[in-house]
């Protein structure tokens, strides 16, 4: 399948500061692309390169076919970006905004912009400067879509919007999903469990995975060993058991690489003691900490 964006060994150092580390990136067309990691993770910065706004240090970044470094002008009028804090001409009112920019898209849809205006219940007639923080992303948003741009790109659209404005913000993206590219970046592990396709995951400038949506809850699962009596933990254990911990009778960790038939004999050979294992799904969230946390706080 085509790739709209797509990054190899990508690196950005600011000074000594390493932002992105050979990231190898790979978003299909069609998908519903979500990147989290905390804050300083390095996702604006994978962003900003993507849309060049800053150079990389290293590496490439190819976005709908062009590289990166030649993302301009026209380029724009198949990306729609937002990000947390879009700057916009806080002195025109909000219909004044949609009208001057409808002049720079050859596939400005005005059908498209009243439903916007209309879904998002924004007020033309007011200056931008008035509105509440949630009404500009709702604007940023409208104008970002109402092109019909290949691509979206979201930078932590979430933050600070309240719930009914996250829900509508979703809402609109779901429905574009079927002609366009959304890529997310977000620390809102719940809202973003609820629609993506894909996710990847960045911690300190560095790609830990990238995957479909299904298969990463697929093979994660916080299991929970039941001995005949209190046992310590062996010295070897499957490197993907993250964070055991014995607590007398009760054995827990989380295992990134799950498979109930291999999971049970590894069980069975380590703790033949054992006389209950219990499964348990994890959530995006769940998963997100147990690859966050440092080894020695496990």
């Amino acid at each position: 399948m085509p790739q709209a964006i797509h990054t190899d060994q990508l690196s950005k150092h600011f000074g000594r500061v390493i932002a992105l580390d050979r990231v190898n990136l790979d978003v299909q067309e069609g998908a519903l692309y979500a990147l989290v990691g905390q804050n300083g993770a390095g996702k604006t910065t994978t962003i900003k390169v993507l849309m060049n706004l800053i150079r990389a240090t290293g590496g490439s970044a190819i976005v709908l076919g062009t590289d990166s470094h030649n993302i301009h002008g026209k380029s724009y009028t198949q990306i729609g970006y937002v990000s947390e804090n879009q700057e916009m001409p806080e002195w025109m009112k909000t219909g004044a905004l949609l009208k001057y920019l409808r002049e720079f898209y050859s596939t400005w849809d005005s059908d498209l912009e009243q439903s916007l205006v209309k879904q998002f219940d924004l007020p033309l007639d007011r200056k931008i400067k008035t509105l509440s923080r949630g009404m500009k992303m709702k604007l940023a948003l409208a104008s970002a879509l109402a092109f019909h741009p290949r691509l979206i790109v979201l930078d932590e659209p979430f933050g600070g919007l309240d719930p009914l404005v996250r829900d509508q913000v979703i809402e609109s993206l779901l429905e574009r999903a079927a002609e366009s590219t959304v890529f997310i970046s977000s620390h809102d592990l719940a809202e973003i469990e609820s629609f993506s396709s894909h996710v990847g995951f960045l911690e300190s400038g560095r790609l830990l995975f990238s995957e479909e949506m299904s298969t990463l809850s697929t093979r994660f699962r916080e299991v929970e060993i039941t001995t005949e009596a209190a046992t310590p933990l062996p010295v070897q254990l499957p490197a993907s058991w993250l964070h055991p911990k014995s607590l007398g009778a009760l054995v827990r960790f989380v295992d990134s690489r799950f498979d109930e038939h291999k999971t049970l004999a590894e069980i069975h050979r380590l703790f033949p003691n054992a006389k209950d294992v219990q499964f348990r799904a994890l959530s995006l969230r769940a998963i997100f900490l147990a690859m966050a946390r440092k080894p020695e706080e496990a």
